[in-house]
Parts: structure tokens; sequence; C-alpha cells
């Protein structure tokens, strides 16, 4: 059916014209007549001749139909036609091997495939050499009997043997079963009882009596002794001196190492393959060891290292996405970049606002980036060179606004949430030179963190090519979901209402100090009517009555009005500094600007 199968495709497979031929290239012929007149010309007949069920119908109908035909004639013609059978099909098996390999790279997609189909092949080598060995085996087994009968009819034997008593055809004959009776034939060919006749590597054929058992009996033990056989290079096989079967042994010696070494060994390839990544990673992570040993590495920074690789064979088993996708062609790169990012890229509320070109320009751009626990992905003041985009895990973003004492803003970014977004801003300025931003927050990995990552250069080129990322829609959009503008609109309220409370406070003072100057004028305004008449009877009074209990009530209000005549003094001298220093200065405070906005024009 397989031969078959080959034959029907063959018959509709094109091919290219020799004469159109060009630098390797040509016309392909896709006619079915042309291509059917040039495969009948061709490999037709060797196809044909290995497609033909020739043992099955030799057995099943050419022997039946000859009524002459005997026992030793019949194995004879099916032992030849079985072994002239199987050289177009191994003329043919090989080649095409070979050109499914030339043209696929491989014959199957799977290693395990690819083992299992050398395998096969193997076992089918096996399964023609246990049946070779079976018919040999009856074939010297009648190489016997026709030896002990030719001796009974020369010896005046009685009843004499015929060779037609070897048939089965007569197995019903009272002639046969009487001469069955007295004849030693069968005795004299047993393996233990042979006399003079050796059946060599066929013996276990006739010990193990194989030919009369079951049909499942007879196929599985051909089928291992030829697996055996071709294992062991027929080593295991003890031979006679017929030169008939030191030449069959010769070729399982050959064969099997043929086989063996050819497909056997693809097997283990295509094994060895599986793992090949893995001992890859193996040996990179060996040498990460011993050039972190020979480097003298802190443990902390070696255990660092350690997650990190580790951490990266989980998410990508060793396969290099970037080069992969940079070897396809610009439209299936494309389509692989939406088809995986897209999906995410849309989870960011910021790029929810935008349309699908303008995303499938980002996702065009984007890489994938990792990173382990407690990895920093940029701090304070260094450079900003990619915007992230967290797809798992959280990151912690922190500022100290420049290093401002007293001063620190922490968050938490959860999948969703991006980082970077000076550098967009730095992008939509029309005058931004090679100069990349600074980072005014520090980001730190909480947990293990998978995230696309935009870089400078591609944000630049996106933002030069895409007008619409300058809308102000957009703008409006990445303001709202930026943590930078959210921190300074914060903060900005945290200012204002200090101020405010620092106002509130300072009116309130004004006012309190407003009433204590009102009492204290209308005392001395009492004071200073008085007389110097009336000063001195007052003292002349408070003198006469000083050891008196109403002489001490006076007493006390002479001295509160002296000090509230001091503190009135303090109060104008505090007025005048206030009049020559402007109010804005005594209620100076930092401010805290908010980001500069891009120069949309």
């Amino acid at each position: 059916m397989f031969y078959l199968t080959h034959m029907i495709m063959k018959f509709r497979m094109a091919f290219v014209a020799p004469s159109s031929r060009v630098f390797g290239r040509g016309e392909l012929v896709m006619d079915p007549q042309q291509i059917a007149l040039r495969y009948l010309k061709s490999d037709f007949i060797i196809d044909f001749a290995a497609t033909l069920p020739l043992p099955q119908t030799v057995i099943w109908y050419i022997i039946p139909a000859v009524k002459d035909s005997i026992a030793d004639h019949a194995n004879h013609i099916l032992s030849l036609i079985v072994l002239i059978q199987y050289i177009p099909r191994l003329f043919l098996i090989f080649p095409l091997n070979r050109r499914i390999v030339k043209t696929t790279g491989a014959v199957a997609r799977t290693a395990w495939l690819g083992a299992a189909y050398n395998l096969l092949l193997y076992m089918l080598a096996s399964h023609v050499l246990g049946a070779s060995w079976y018919l040999l085996s009856i074939e010297r087994q009648y190489s016997c009997w026709s030896k002990e009968c030719q001796k009974e009819a020369n010896s005046m034997h009685f009843p004499t043997c015929h060779s037609s008593f070897l048939d089965c055809s007569t197995l019903e004959q009272p002639d046969r079963q009487f001469w069955l009776n007295f004849s030693h034939v069968l005795t004299n060919c047993r393996p233990e009882n042979s006399i003079g006749f050796e059946y060599g590597m066929y013996s276990d054929a006739f010990i193990n009596e194989v030919a009369s058992s079951t049909f499942l009996e007879k196929y599985f033990y051909c089928f291992w002794w030829g697996l055996k056989s071709l294992s062991s290079y027929g080593q295991s096989v003890v031979t006679s001196t017929f030169t008939s079967e030191t030449l069959f042994c010769i070729v399982i010696c050959i064969g099997g190492l043929v086989l063996f070494s050819h497909l056997i060994g693809n097997m283990q390839t295509y094994l060895q393959n599986m793992g090949i990544r893995l001992e890859e990673w193996r040996v990179r992570r060996r040498d990460t060891e011993e050039w972190m040993r020979h480097r003298q590495l802190p443990p902390d920074l070696q255990e660092r290292v350690r997650r990190f690789v580790q951490y990266k064979w989980i998410a990508t088993r060793g396969v290099d996405e970037e080069a992969i996708l940079h070897a396809l062609p610009l439209d299936i790169r494309r389509e692989i970049q939406r088809h995986l990012c897209l999906a995410l890229v849309r989870r960011v509320p910021f790029f929810s606002q935008m349309d699908d070109q303008l995303l499938d320009a980002i996702c065009e751009r984007l890489v994938s980036s990792l990173s382990t626990q407690d990895a920093y992905i940029v701090r304070e003041g260094d450079p900003v060179n990619e915007m992230l985009f967290i797809i798992r895990g959280q990151l912690e973003s922190s500022t100290t606004n420049g290093g401002r004492s007293g001063f620190f803003n922490s968050i938490t970014l959860r999948p969703g949430d991006f980082c970077g977004e000076e550098l967009l801003t730095w992008a939509l300025l029309p005058t931004s030179n090679l100069n990349l931003p600074s980072s005014t927050r520090t980001v730190k990995s909480i947990t293990k963190v998978e995230a696309f990552a935009l870089r400078a250069e591609d944000l630049k080129f996106v933002a030069n090519q895409f007008k619409r990322l300058h809308s102000k829609k957009l703008q409006h959009a990445f303001r709202y979901y930026s943590h930078q503008w959210r921190t300074w609109g914060a903060c900005f309220i945290q200012v204002a209402w200090r101020r405010l409370k620092r106002r509130k406070l300072a009116k309130e003072l004004a006012r309190q100090e407003g009433l204590d100057y009102i009492q204290i004028s209308d005392q001395e305004g009492y004071l200073s009517e008085m007389t110097d008449a009336d000063y001195q009877t007052s003292s002349a009074e408070i003198s006469s009555m000083e050891n008196s209990h109403e002489g001490q009530q006076i007493g006390a209000t002479v001295l509160a009005s002296r000090f509230a005549a001091n503190a009135r003094k303090g109060i104008q001298q505090k007025a005048k500094f206030k009049v020559v220093t402007s109010p804005a200065t005594s209620l100076k405070m930092p401010k805290l600007f908010k980001p500069e906005e891009p120069d949309f024009s």
C-alpha cells in the first residue's frame, strides 16, 4: 500500500524541465500528460516491481494452480521471489529517505517520530531476515529428507522411498502411510539424531519445532531471530560448511553492521537532539560558575546570577526568540508580534487609547524582558533607555525628588502598568538630542517580572513616524496613567494645603494680636491723660496706702500698665519690620515644579 501510494503521487508530481534551467533554476512543468509520460520512461518499472505483492500471489494463486508442483520446487520459487522482491524495495527505500531529508530537512518533525521511523526500518530488515531464515531452514530439512530418501532407494529398502512421499499432497495416500511406518528418513533427519548431516544455523528451527507452531508463534520467533542476528552482527550464529549458508551469514554480518550504524545511529542522533538545548544550557551554566569563581564575585551576587540564569531557562527553554524573529520575513514577523503582544499591550490603559496601526508599529518593536526578584531595573538619576510594560510580576517605584531630605514616595507597579515614562516625554520633543533623559525614580523588582521593553530609538522612530502620538487625547491619557504625574499632583496638593494652613495660622495670630493691641491702647490713653499733679497725687496715695490691701491692688495696676507699654513698643517694631519685608518672604516654602510639558507645536 505504501509503494502504491508512492506511485500515485509520482503521477501527479511536477518536475523542472532540464532545457529551461538557468543558474540552477528552471520552469516548473505541471501538465499531467507530460508528468505521466516522463514517469513511465524513468522509474515506473522499478516502482511497479516493488509494489506488486509477488509472494502472496505465488502462494495463493500460482502454486495451487500448478498441478505437478512439489514442495521442493514451490519452496525454491518462494525463496527466490522473496529475495528478488526486496531488491527494488531496498533500492527505493534509501533514496526516498534521502530525498525526504534533502527536501524537508528531516524525516519527522519531532525527535521521537524520527527515532521511531529509523527503528521501524531496522525492524523491517529483521522481518525480512527472519522470513528468509525460516524458508531456508525448511529447504535445509527438505534437502536432508531427499538425501536419506535417496539412500533408502539405493539400498533396496522395502518399501521403497519415492520423492513424492515428501510432499504434503500425498499425505493421505496408503502407500505413503505404509512407507512411513517402516522408513527411517524422518528419524535420521532430526537435529539430535542426524547422521552426517549438519543443520548449522537452521538447527533452532527444528529443535524448537517452529514449523509446527501456530502462525503468531512462528512469525514472532522468526522475527526475534532476525533482530538478534542483526543486532549482534551474526556473532551468535553457528554455521556449517555449506556455501549457501556461509554466504547468508556473511550477508547477515554486513547488513547488520550497515543497518546498525546507519539506522540506529540516526535514531541515537534524534534522541540526542531532544536534549541538545538542555546540554547547551548546562555547559553555559558551568562556564558561568567557573567565571564567577575566577572573578571572585561575592556570594550574594553569584546567587543573583544563578537565579537569573535559571529563570531565563524556565521562561525561554534556551531559545533565542529575537534571533528567530529577525530571520523571518517582515510580514510574518509582524503577524507573530501582533499575535504575541497585541492582547498584552491592550491591557496597558495608556495603549488602549491608540488605534490598530499605531499599536502594530509598537508591537513590532517590543522585545521580551526578564527580571529576577530584587533586581534594580533603573536607579534615580540614571539615563532611561527603555520603557517597560509589565506583563507578570510586581515592581516597586520610589523617588526622593533628587535627594531632598525628608522626601520619599513609593508605589507598586502591577501587570498593566508601565515605567520609564520620561522616555516618552523625551521622544515627543521635536528638539530632543542624543542625550537620554534621567530617571526621576528608582525601579526595583519585588517578584519575578516578565515584561515587554520598548527601546529609546524605537520609541523615537514611532513618535516621528506617527504624528497621532502627539494628539492631546493621548497626552491626557498618558498624564492620567503616569505615576510620575500622579506623584507630582499629590505633592502639589500637599504643598498647597500646607501653604493654606500657614496662611490661616498667620491670620489667626494677627487677629489675636490686633485685639490685644486695642486693649493696651485704651489703658495707655488713660495713663497719658493724667497730669503731673494727678500723678504726684496718685503717687502720694500709693505711698500712703501701700500697707493696705487697696494699695497693693493699685501697685499691681501700675506695673501692668508699664508692661503693656513695653509690649506695645515691641509690636510697633515688628510691624515696621513687616513693612520692610514682604509677606511672601515670611511664608516662603520650597516650590515643587511640575514636569516640563513638551512643546507640541
